[in-house]
């Protein structure tokens, strides 16, 4: 250890050599500024990582190079806001320091959303973005001070559009988080908000002052810090400090054109019901102490008179959740917190579309729900960790509710619409099934770059089909919970526990364990797929992914019966309409539990040449799918044929009375096995030929190069791939036909003989006991 050596951070990190008497810059080489944590290797002083603005940064060679570690997700996003693009929206939000970016909410692709499908829309810090509703090339993005700009995202091109000061007008004072909006009554019209509001007709071109000073207009030099004044010569005074003094939240109401609310830094909520001309002060709400920043303020979906307002006091120590409900326009507010924690500000608010009452609030540790507009609040905890939730979009075509959080990027909980229909009534029946969103039918593509290592962050893509949600109030118990529950009531009252028998504990190691049976038929009632999983208390999710059942042999994990396993899959589904039922296994029973429930597959309609006939596609399909269950069964059974007369030749040979004959006899059977097994497969060559012995080709060879390319593939049937069908369905029968006769007549034969032999037991004989 050097002890004269130290590092310290800050903007641009330094370190020392002479115990602090000099200092120097650590090296920014391809590495963010703005530094925050340091972790030195106590056995390398070269070795050191760096976490800052920028993300995590290592160093082998004490600050020359750097590694940046790119799978960490902990963006901190100020802002989040979607587009309508088809067939998936886009979300756009502002960071810390780290630009503004917009990217697919998911994708075609198999393994998700990369860094690279991400576009930049802006540099700097990021805050507030709109997308214009009908156009989603036309993006505005700002950094710090309402610095606007109009991004082009096709071209990339982008321009600042930020208002500035008329002839002989004072500057604007600009928060660090800038409000602006797109107006929902115009797609060109535009608000921004300083301490003046701004609108703009054309997209930014030119803009209008729609407002006089909108602010208290607070000297804050006047108020004391920790008890006292300070004067100007005060150290770091005003330094990386906040501006004070400006517009902070705005909306625009969906049902009132000209119904603006603008709220302050400095605890106000400025109301104009047309467009500018007339605005009207509200400084006063209950319980909330004076000059509260309001973090958010939202125009109800439903009723223009309704609106919602959050306020953030945490600089004063006051971490209470403030958010409220006004049914006259900010006349008049009333506290909607409920149960909310007590600490834990709230940062912004959102409306569900389609229930009014169902609201959600994103406050410092986490996201909030409530389906009675307020009176009581549930935490959504699944999947999101405790963490500030800044800002809420809802994509209102897909149902989806996007979270932009401080410090782990976005969270979208997809087609979050159960949640409407959550009421006391629900939640008291034993089971339900939500309705089923249509499912989108693509072959998702396969980018590549498999093997890039850990580094490589890839946001997963939702599971791919119809998505069944469903809520289930108990989960049934099987024989050994019962038992154990049982026991601990008697521990509890100090009673002695009885063992169950033999019986008992048997019945408890058979027993299947309860669970769930989906079973899915399309409009003729035809069932089409069945899928199994374990039984949930609560409301939980399973996802189809639109394919029938697999054809493949069954195998058995640790040679185990198991429930839950449902083999593989098979080919696409005909697109059209479908239907879910719902039922449980439980120890031997089958019970039915909810449904049917219709739901629509439907094609993303994406390529280039699809099939003229759908419906004789997946026909031919599934003549291929039965084919192939039949073959790769028959071949699987000539292995164990051959296995079968390899234990014959082997009790043959030790039979004291068996002769050349039987064992001649189970060598043609075997010959005549493995020339069907030849058949299946073709001569294996050997590692050192380049090319296959020439000869016909296998069964297996046939199959295999028709049925793999309609696993990803809905274009139509060639010519060559029903040839080669209609040669299978020539050559495969006899092969078959031979295996029964070996099966049926030549195999139960030997193992006569082998019977009278009393040879030793072989696979699939019954032993004979030859009683004196």
């Amino acid at each position: 250890f050097d002890v004269d050596k130290v590092y310290s951070m800050e903007t641009w990190s330094k370190y020392t050599i002479d115990g602090g008497k000099t200092w120097k810059n650590i090296g920014n080489n391809d590495r963010h500024v703005d530094d925050h944590a340091f972790w030195i290797d106590p056995n390398d002083i070269k070795h050191f990582m760096i976490a800052g603005d920028g993300g995590v940064y290592e160093s082998f060679d004490g600050g020359k190079h750097y590694l940046f570690k790119t799978n960490l997700p902990v963006t901190q996003f100020y802002r989040v806001a979607i587009d309508n693009t088809e067939p998936f929206y886009w979300v756009y939000g502002g960071t810390q320091d780290n630009s503004s970016f917009g990217g697919p909410s998911r994708n075609l692709n198999n393994d998700g959303v990369s860094s690279c499908d991400w576009v930049t829309t802006l540099g700097g810090d990021g805050f507030w973005q709109a997308i214009e509703p009908d156009n989603p090339d036309i993006v505005y993005s700002e950094y710090q001070y309402g610095n606007i700009h109009r991004f082009d995202k096709k071209s990339g091109e982008s321009i600042n559009i930020k208002p500035q000061p008329r002839k002989g007008e004072d500057n604007y004072k600009w928060n660090w988080n800038t409000p602006f909006i797109i107006s929902p009554h115009s797609p060109t019209r535009l608000y921004i908000a300083a301490n003046k509001v701004f609108r703009s007709d054309d997209r930014g071109q030119s803009w209008k002052v729609i407002s006089d000073d909108i602010t208290a207009q607070i000297d804050r030099n006047t108020w004391p810090v920790m008890d006292r004044y300070w004067g100007v010569d005060a150290v770091v005074k005003d330094v990386s400090t906040s501006l004070y003094g400006m517009a902070v939240s705005i909306d625009e109401s969906p049902l009132k054109e000209g119904l603006i609310y603008i709220g302050t830094d400095d605890g106000l909520i400025q109301v104009t019901e047309n467009a500018g001309k007339n605005w009207t002060k509200h400084e006063s709400f209950p319980g909330v102490p004076e000059n509260t920043y309001v973090s958010d303020i939202l125009s109800s979906k439903f009723d223009e008179n309704i609106v919602f307002a959050s306020f953030d006091n945490r600089k004063r120590d006051d971490f209470k959740p403030y958010v409220f409900k006004s049914t006259d326009k900010g006349v008049t507010w009333a506290l909607i917190a409920g149960n909310l924690p007590d600490k834990g500000t709230v940062h912004t608010i959102q409306q569900d579309h389609i229930n009014p009452e169902l609201l959600f609030v994103g406050t410092e540790f986490g996201i909030f729900f409530t389906v009675d507009g307020g009176k009581i609040w549930t935490q959504m905890k699944s999947g999101i960790p405790t963490i500030a939730v800044r800002d809420i979009a809802i994509q209102e075509r897909e149902n989806d509710l996007v979270l932009a959080t401080f410090g782990r990027g976005f969270y979208i909980l997809d087609d979050y619409s159960p949640l409407r229909e959550l009421s006391p009534e629900l939640l008291d029946s034993n089971t339900y099934i939500f309705p089923v969103k249509d499912a989108l039918m693509y072959v998702q593509k396969r980018r590549g770059g498999y093997g890039n290592g850990s580094n490589v962050y890839i946001a997963k893509n939702p599971d791919f089909g119809a998505t069944f949600t469903y809520y289930i109030k108990e989960a049934p118990k099987t024989l050994t919970e019962e038992r154990r529950e049982k026991e601990k009531e008697l521990i509890k009252e100090k009673k002695p526990i009885p063992i169950p028998s033999l019986e008992e504990l048997r019945a408890e190691k058979n027993e299947v364990k309860p669970h769930l049976i989906f079973t899915i038929t399309d409009e003729n009632g035809n069932k089409i797929r069945k899928l199994t999983t374990a039984i949930s208390k609560g409301i939980s999710r399973l996802t189809w992914n639109l394919r029938y059942s697999g054809t493949s042999p069954v195998n058995l994990k640790d040679e185990k019966f198991d429930p839950l396993s449902m083999g593989g899959d098979g080919m696409y589904v005909l697109p059209g309409k479908y239907n879910v039922s719902l039922s449980q296994y439980v120890r031997g029973e089958v019970t039915e539990l909810a449904g049917p429930v219709e739901f629509i597959a439907k094609p993303l309609k994406n390529t280039t040449l699809p099939a003229d006939d759908r419906k004789d596609l997946v026909e031919f399909q599934q003549k291929l799918a039965e084919l192939s269950r039949v073959v790769n069964g028959a071949e699987e059974f000539a292995y164990e044929l051959m296995e079968i007369t390899r234990y014959d030749k082997q009790a043959a040979l030790r039979s004291v009375g068996s002769g050349t004959e039987l064992f001649a006899e189970i060598e043609n059977i075997e010959a005549q096995i493995e020339n069907i097994i030849w058949k299946f497969n073709g001569q294996t060559p050997k590692a050192s030929q380049e090319e296959n012995i020439p000869a016909l080709p296998s069964i297996n060879e046939r199959l295999n190069s028709i049925i793999w390319v309609h696993w990803r593939s809905t274009g139509p049937v060639t010519q060559t791939q029903r040839d080669v069908y209609n040669i299978l369905k020539e050559e495969f029968p006899p092969v078959l036909v031979e295996m029964k006769t070996i099966y049926n007549t030549s195999l139960p034969e030997i193992e006569k003989q082998l019977d009278e032999l009393s040879a030793p037991w072989t696979p699939g004989r019954i032993p004979v006991w030859k009683e004196e």
